[in-house]
């Protein structure tokens, strides 16, 4: 089929500004660095002082400036001996510059966070400060690793780390026989939780005896040895969760000093409970088939931030 020479020419000039308008935006798009420029000499409204803050030479500022805007094909300034002023198209462009910007920014980090190893943790509330110092410990190490944290009780963090949801959790002890622990520590009990209303709630102190013929709630079904009173389990180590059941009157609970500092509730009461060396027992819990190097710079990382503070 013959084409005509007209018809080869139309499609020709229908084609080259689509091409025109493609190099025009690529061109834009890969000068971030003039982007960069651009955004310092708005905020700054002078050429000196955006080149004194990037490291540049003025000059080199000038050049910049003049090749953002030959490939945007708009001024962005007005430049006089005396100011610089942004012109109505820089002012209308300075927030998508600023937002390449942010997007790149944003996006190197996030690719240098995924490229670097994670590992994810699973632990109980009442050691979220030991979690962010592991965290912290993570991320100062070179090469840094990564941590996602997941706040989780007992049951929980058993089912994520059985099905390769977490690599590793702080779990109270004893653990299921099938993981590996290390790194164990203690949380002492001394304070008991009591309804607001309760004869208990006035007392400045209180000793074990005094809880005989009481509901004592015991969490993650580990019975508190030496006390006296009637045990009712609750379901997981949820301290939260319990002092719903202590304020509706279900039982007391035995608590560490953790929880009762940094919880407050008016229908509660927190007496300190002379209870010897009670306390509860935590370890770093981990499945012996998915060990790596990742888990074991943990392991290194919970033992290093329990010696030190």
């Amino acid at each position: 089929m013959a084409v005509d020479s007209l018809d080869v020419d139309r499609l020709i000039a229908g084609i080259l500004p689509s091409i025109r308008d493609l190099v025009h935006h690529v061109l834009v798009l890969l000068m971030l660095k003039e982007m960069h420029c651009f955004a310092r000499v708005a905020a700054r409204l002078s050429f000196s002082r955006a080149a004194a803050d990037l490291g540049m030479s003025q000059p080199a500022m000038s050049q910049a400036i003049t090749r953002l805007e030959r490939a945007a094909g708009v001024r962005l300034f007005e430049r006089t001996a005396r100011d610089v002023r942004l012109t109505a198209e820089g002012r209308t462009l300075l927030p998508y510059a600023e937002q390449v910007i942010e997007s790149v920014g944003a996006f190197a980090a996030e690719s240098a966070r995924l490229a670097r190893p994670t590992i994810h943790l699973a632990y109980p509330p009442i050691v979220g400060a030991l979690a962010a110092r592991i965290v912290r410990r993570l991320a100062g190490r070179s090469p840094a690793i990564g941590v996602e944290l997941r706040a989780a009780g007992r049951g929980a963090a058993v089912r994520a780390l059985a099905d390769g949801e977490v690599s590793a959790a702080i779990l109270a002890t004893p653990a299921p026989a099938r993981f590996v622990t290390a790194a164990r520590f203690h949380v002492t009990v001394d304070h008991l939780a009591v309804p607001a209303g309760h004869r208990l709630a006035a007392r400045p102190k209180l000793a074990p005896d005094e809880l005989a013929g009481q509901v004592v709630l015991t969490p993650g079904s580990r019975p508190w040895p030496g006390l006296p009173g009637r045990s009712r389990m609750v379901a997981d180590d949820d301290f939260a969760a319990a002092l719903d059941l202590v304020a509706a009157g279900a039982g007391l609970l035995p608590i560490p000093q953790l929880v009762a500092r940094t919880i407050r509730r008016d229908d509660v009461r927190f007496v300190p409970l002379d209870a010897g060396d009670l306390r509860i027992t935590y370890a770093l819990a981990w499945s012996k088939e998915r060990v790596t190097p990742e888990l074991m710079a943990l392991v290194q990382a919970v033992q290093d931030a329990l010696w030190t503070r």
